[in-house]
């Protein structure tokens, strides 16, 4: 069986972000779909459930002020990452990003007057799967208002 994917609308409405701002990522491949990228005109891209994660991290980050190559880079050290990224926090002092593995990281960022805000991936996977399920219910309720299945 194969892994649910999710087209660019959804996506967008998801993760909150614009159409141009999600093809902008893909064609720089920022994040590409996991699932299936386009390959020509009239073609979808399929993201993956992780794929939203990462793009809802992206948004935060950039929402917070931390410059396009410095996300870049995050993202790059997410995707090398050989545990699950729902156990990462980062924390950014809104130049850096910093991954933090253990509370004491966290006490040292904040003592060096460095982190600013952290985002607590576990926390975003769940802001996700919250919104995919809204997402399915509303349209299942309209399916069931025009009198589908």
């Amino acid at each position: 069986m194969s892994e649910q994917g999710y087209r660019v609308p959804e996506v967008c409405r998801i993760v909150g972000i614009t159409y141009r701002q999600l093809d902008y990522w893909a064609r720089t491949e920022l994040v590409t779909p996991s699932i299936r990228d386009a390959t020509g005109s009239g073609s979808q891209r399929l993201y993956s459930f992780q794929d939203l994660v990462t793009l809802r991290v992206i948004k935060n980050l950039l929402d917070t002020g931390v410059s396009l190559q410095r996300v870049r880079t995050a993202v790059e050290h997410l995707s090398a990452m050989e545990r699950p990224v729902a156990a990462v926090t980062l924390i950014s002092d809104g130049r850096g990003v910093y991954e933090a593995d253990s509370p004491e990281a966290v006490v040292d960022l904040l003592r060096q007057g460095q982190g600013v805000f952290a985002i607590a991936l576990d926390r975003v996977w769940e802001d996700v799967e919250n919104a995919l399920t809204k997402a399915k219910r509303g349209s299942g309720r309209r399916r069931a208002a025009a009198g589908g299945p």
